[in-house]
């Protein structure tokens, strides 16, 4: 197989430089090629790219502003491979990834594959306390590949592989952020084609990233569910629901307190004990600990939210996605 990267990238040159700097170290032997698509930045990454051509089989595009889900579909247009492997542009790429990918791909071929990210040493005690809440099977249920037990496995495009027949066959990815990766994994289901975890192909995922930004990007995680759900309510669980129903289950508990009543929030503090104990017992950081405790607040809290806001606009209003939230698409 010949791979071919595609990295959609708006206005972080930084983060580009990082992340082709771990492609040098690659420990795979086989040429790859590498294509970043600017989508149409104010501060652009070229001049960056340029100084690894002489390192890399790297090219460069620039297009007009139109999303992050048009542009990985710009550049698997490009690509000249025949396996599209679509990074976000604030990962780092342990030396050893290709070879894991390439070699679980020979033994168990499947036309698209997500693989888990994790914590860098270098990332912030805020980030690593993000990447916790976002990983854990404590917040999460492994979702994002922290699982290998799960039925059918949804790769999420800061960390996914797709064949160019998948691509072609499927047109890519939609219009919709986010949600666009979940939409192509369902699609492709739809079209037979097979996904699968690849557990040690893991990417270091940095997500620039503060607890308000935090915040609007798990509200908006939120708000894309509902929307899947009506697109393909064969594939709506009761689990979508989790966060929503942990958010307002908390508020009932502090009112079960002010009258007396301590076991409800009792439950919710024992929880909150085995988050900070899970993440001890990874991190071996007292700080980190609590901040994941901030962080899985901050996650339920948001994404159900954006659920319960975009299933009443949905499901009670009665109306269409792409009007009452257009902020959830690109044109």
């Amino acid at each position: 197989m010949y791979f071919s990267f595609i990295i959609p990238v708006y206005n972080r040159p930084d983060e580009i430089d990082e992340l082709l700097q771990s492609l040098v170290h690659q420990t795979y032997t086989n040429d790859f090629e590498i294509v970043v698509v600017e989508d149409g930045s104010t501060v652009n990454c070229q001049d960056i790219v340029n100084k690894y051509i002489n390192q890399l089989n790297v090219s460069y595009y620039f297009k007009k502003n139109s999303g992050p889900g048009d542009s990985r579909n710009y550049g698997m247009t490009v690509a000249k491979g025949d396996y599209f492997i679509i990074l976000d542009s604030d990962c780092i790429i342990p030396e050893n990834y290709l070879v894991e990918v390439d070699q679980f791909l020979t033994n168990n071929y499947v036309d698209c594959f997500g693989g888990p990210d994790a914590a860098h040493d270098s990332f912030s005690d805020v980030q690593k306390a993000i990447n916790q809440t976002m990983t854990s099977v404590l917040t999460t249920g492994g979702i994002r590949g922290a699982s290998e037990k799960l039925g059918k496995f949804q790769p999420r495009s800061f960390n996914m592989g797709i064949s160019k027949e998948a691509f072609e066959a499927s047109g890519g990815f939609g219009k919709i952020h986010p949600g666009e990766d979940p939409d192509l994994s369902i699609r492709l289901w739809k079209m037979n084609f097979k996904t699968a975890l690849i557990p040690n192909a893991h990417v270091f995922h940095k997500r620039r990233i503060d607890w308000e930004k935090f915040y609007k990007q798990v509200n908006k995680f939120g708000k894309a569910r509902p929307i899947l759900n009506q697109r393909y309510p064969e594939y709506s669980k009761i689990t979508f629901w989790f966060p929503a129903i942990f958010s307002v289950g908390f508020y009932v508990s502090l009112l079960f307190l002010i009258v007396g009543i301590n076991v409800f929030f009792y439950c919710y503090a024992l929880y909150f004990l085995a988050v900070f104990i899970e993440t001890l017992a990874k991190t071996k950081n007292l700080k980190i600990g609590f901040l994941t405790i901030i962080a899985t607040f901050i996650q339920f809290f948001g994404y159900g939210a954006g659920f319960l806001y975009s299933y009443f606009l949905l499901n009670i209003k009665k109306q269409d996605p792409e009007v009452a939230m257009p902020e959830m698409f690109f044109k």
